[in-house]
C-alpha cells in the first residue's frame, strides 16, 4: 500500500492534489471550501455543467472519474450505493487508473456493504479508503459547520485530517472499518424522528390557534431549542421549502437504519413510524422540496390548511 505520509508534500505549496467526484448541492459546497483554502482540485460530475460551475472557483474539470486516478486524495460525494460503486470500481472508475490514488475518501451516505466493497477494491490497488459521510446541509458546509464521522486506517485518517478539517468543523475517527456508516445512519434516523416530531407539535399548536411563529420562537428559546429547530423555523413559518435535504433521501436513510436495526436485533418503533410518514410524503409527490415539507403532510392529515406567516423575530 502507498505510504500516506507522503501525501501532503506532492505540490510545491506542500498541499496534496485533490480529485472530487460529485458536484451536486453538497459536493459543490464542499469542493468550494477546498478551493477557497488554496487546494488544487480537479472535479468530475456525471452532469458536466455542475462540475463546470466549480471551474469558476478555480477547479479543473475532467471527463471521467478515472482521470482523477493520479491525485493524492480523491473525494466522492454521490447519491447512492450504486453510484459509489460505479465511480470507484466500475468502468472508468477512479480505481481503474494507473496509478491509483493514495487515499479515497467517501462523504456520501451509502450502505456499509457498498462501502466495504469499495474498501476491498481500494486495498487491491494500494489505495487507503476512508468512509466520511458528512453531517450537515450545503449551508452548514459553506459556513464550516458540518461534521464528519470517519472510519478507516488510522494512519490515512491522520494524514488526511488537515484536509478534512477544511471541510468540517470537526472530524471524528470512529473506527477502522465501516463504523462511520452506521454513525451517520443513526444520525439521520434521529433527524427523521426529530423532523416528524417538530412537524407534529407545530401543527398541534397551530390548529389550537397559536401562530407557528410564536410557538417556534418559544421552542427555540427553551431547553428543547437547538440548532436544528432554529434552522427549520423559516421553513415551517414561511412555508419556504428550498431544499437542503429531500424526503426521498431521508426515506432512503431511514430504511438503511431500519435494515441495520433488523440485522443487529435492535427494536426501533419510533424510527419505523417516522419512516412510514416520510414515505407518505414521498408518495404524496414531495420529491424535490426540503424535508421540512413534512409539516404540510401533517397538517393535511389534521384537516388544517397552512398559510405562510411572518417570523416574529423579524418583525419590527
Amino acid at each position: 500500500m502507498k505510504d500516506v505520509r507522503e501525501l501532503t508534500m506532492t505540490e510545491d505549496n506542500g498541499m496534496p492534489r485533490i480529485g472530487w467526484i460529485g458536484a451536486g448541492r453538497m459536493g459543490a459546497a464542499m469542493g468550494r471550501r477546498l478551493l477557497a483554502a488554496g487546494y488544487q482540485v480537479a472535479v468530475y460530475n456525471r452532469t458536466r455543467a455542475k462540475a463546470e460551475a466549480l471551474a469558476e472557483d478555480g477547479a479543473t474539470v475532467v471527463d471521467r472519474p478515472v482521470d482523477l486516478a493520479d491525485c493524492d486524495l480523491v473525494f466522492t460525494m454521490v447519491s447512492a450505493s450504486d453510484d459509489l460503486l460505479a465511480v470507484t470500481s466500475g468502468q472508468d472508475g477512479v480505481l481503474r487508473g494507473e496509478p491509483a490514488p493514495g487515499v479515497l475518501i467517501d462523504c456520501s451516505t451509502v450502505s456499509a456493504e457498498a462501502s466495504s466493497r469499495v474498501r476491498q477494491a481500494g486495498r487491491e490497488r494500494g489505495t487507503a479508503f476512508l468512509a466520511a459521510p458528512v453531517s450537515g446541509n450545503p449551508y452548514a458546509v459553506a459556513d464550516g459547520m458540518a461534521t464528519l464521522p470517519v472510519s478507516g486506517p488510522k494512519g490515512a485518517y491522520s494524514n488526511a485530517r488537515p484536509v478534512l478539517e477544511r471541510l468540517a468543523a470537526k472530524a471524528t475517527h470512529v473506527g477502522e472499518q465501516e463504523e462511520a456508516r452506521l454513525v451517520k445512519i443513526c444520525h439521520n434516523a434521529m433527524l427523521g424522528v426529530l423532523a416528524q416530531s417538530l412537524a407534529e407539535v407545530t401543527v398541534l399548536a397551530n390548529k389550537a390557534g397559536i401562530s407557528r411563529s410564536a410557538f417556534l420562537e418559544f421552542l427555540n428559546n427553551s431547553v428543547l431549542g437547538s440548532h436544528f429547530t432554529r434552522s427549520k423555523t423559516q421553513a415551517l413559518v414561511e412555508l419556504d421549502f428550498t431544499p437542503t435535504f429531500t424526503p426521498p433521501l431521508l426515506s432512503k436513510d431511514l430504511e438503511l437504519a431500519l435494515a441495520a436495526a433488523r440485522e443487529l436485533i435492535v427494536p426501533m418503533p419510533v424510527t419505523a413510524d417516522a419512516a412510514q410518514l416520510v414515505t407518505s410524503a414521498v408518495g404524496a409527490g414531495y420529491h424535490d422540496e426540503d424535508f421540512a415539507v413534512l409539516v404540510l403532510e401533517q397538517a393535511r392529515r389534521s384537516g388544517l390548511t397552512l398559510q405562510p406567516e411572518h417570523r416574529m423575530d423579524q418583525v419590527d
